[in-house]
């Protein structure tokens, strides 16, 4: 049974690492996400984007965002605790997607309050079935909040 509405869900990916764009691209296609997914490459532009400024100005609201904690300008951490500091921008999903398998980055990204936290396999094919354990749980069983609720 999928509680997944009909209307596609907007994803944000901030993440700057071409690879993991391109990987996270085609596993959310392998997998069948037809979900609308905006990529930023820093932890300004994410900020852009979130709080709707510059370029980003009539970027949509997201309902979920994939972040990564290695980003240039501004890193992964601060745009966590940002996201979590703000009313209007706390309430959505923030799953933390990175490399790092360190127990003081895990601790530190659920201190600030991540809704999960992923380590990015290095493998595609792991990748892929990745995305698709993300997209059941995040995209299909789990009740999101309505980007217009604040």
């Amino acid at each position: 049974m999928s509680n997944k509405s009909t209307e596609p869900v907007e994803v944000l990916l901030v993440e700057d690492n071409p690879d993991d764009i391109r990987l996270t691209q085609e596993a959310f296609e392998e997998s069948g996400i037809r979900d609308e997914l905006h990529v930023v490459h820093d932890g300004e532009q994410a900020l852009d984007f979130l709080y709707q400024r510059g370029q980003y100005e009539n970027a949509p609201v997201p309902r979920l965002i994939l972040l990564d904690l290695n980003l240039p300008s501004l890193d992964g951490e601060a745009v966590l605790r940002e996201i979590k500091d703000t009313p209007s921008l706390r309430q959505i999903p923030t799953i933390v997607l990175t490399s790092s398998e360190a127990e003081e980055d895990i601790a530190r990204s659920y201190d600030l309050h991540a809704n999960a936290y992923l380590v990015k396999p290095v493998d595609p094919d792991d990748f892929i079935g990745l995305a698709r354990a993300f997209e059941e749980f995040w995209l299909q069983l789990a009740r999101l909040p309505s980007p217009n609720y604040n």
